[in-house]
């Protein structure tokens, strides 16, 4: 489950917003395609293309639909073969979520999670099943907030906040469902930063952390922290991401992009 979750660190972020036409710097729309290569390195593994992830962005009248797709290479596959995708499905008018589908298939391990989010009884309905050890679904109903995300509209709330509010390292909150359980994120703005990317160029950067609670939901010294480079201008696109795991760290970089909203103007010629 770690793995997964730096894997899609390279998906997208979602902050309420009126409407396209009352949002014009909406920092993505229909259209938007972001294929990432992810990399691992040990001390004594050199850094090394393990998996590819694509986030696709569409339109149909008054909703999103962001699919994001990982898959390790063939090369790593007889030993983990990770084949996942994740669908969020958000209001145009407000970038709240509707629904969250997940379907996780790692080598003989595979495990689906829905969710539904009902914004009128402020709940959300969680229904999950581990194919290979449960028979029946397992089903859950939690209250949620305003702050409450999936994992993919995690990201696009990141790339939709207004940086002119947020103060250099003071932590804001977000609550991410899984599963079963709500887990307290907390990410905070680092500055400005330069970044040469491999095969794209050296941008403009906006850095962030992003650090779980541990699972007494109060404590953030030992939880997992990963770090953000977004380009610093309208699309605010993840450009890279890092984290370390138990053993080396994984890092994920923008390889290929189109159907940007803005012009990506935070490239430095």
């Amino acid at each position: 489950m770690r793995f997964n979750l730096i894997i899609l660190m390279a998906l997208l972020l979602v902050t309420p917003a009126k409407s396209q036409t009352e949002r014009p710097d909406l920092a993505f729309g229909h259209g938007e395609k972001l294929e990432f290569v992810v990399s691992y390195r040990a001390k004594l593994w050199p850094n090394t293309e393990v998996g590819d992830v694509v986030l696709t962005t569409s339109r149909e009248r008054d909703r999103f639909t962001i699919v994001g797709h990982g898959r390790s290479r063939s090369f790593f596959r007889w030993f983990f073969d990770l084949n996942d995708t994740y669908t969020t499905v958000m209001e145009v008018s407000t970038l709240l979520p509707i629904t969250f589908s997940e379907r996780t298939r790692q080598n003989k391990y595979h495990f689906n999670n829905d969710l539904k989010f009902d914004w009128s009884e402020i709940v959300v309905h969680s229904t999950w099943r581990n194919v290979n050890r449960h028979t029946e679904d397992r089903h859950k109903t939690m209250p949620i907030t305003e702050h409450s995300v999936d994992v993919i509209s995690l990201f696009y709330r990141l790339r939709n906040t207004d940086i002119s509010t947020l103060r250099i390292s003071v932590p804001m909150p977000l609550e991410m469902i899984l599963k079963d359980t709500i887990r307290t994120v907390h990410y905070r703005f680092l500055g400005r930063e330069e970044l040469n990317v491999s095969g794209l160029g050296r941008f403009r950067t906006l850095k962030f952390s992003c650090t779980f609670a541990t699972s007494d939901g109060e404590n953030f010294v030992d939880g997992s922290e990963f770090f953000i480079w977004v380009s610093d201008d309208n699309n605010r696109i993840p450009l890279q991401i890092e984290s370390p795991i138990r053993v080396g760290s994984v890092r994920i970089r923008l390889k290929r992009h189109s159907g940007l909203r803005h012009p990506l103007d935070s490239k430095i010629k």
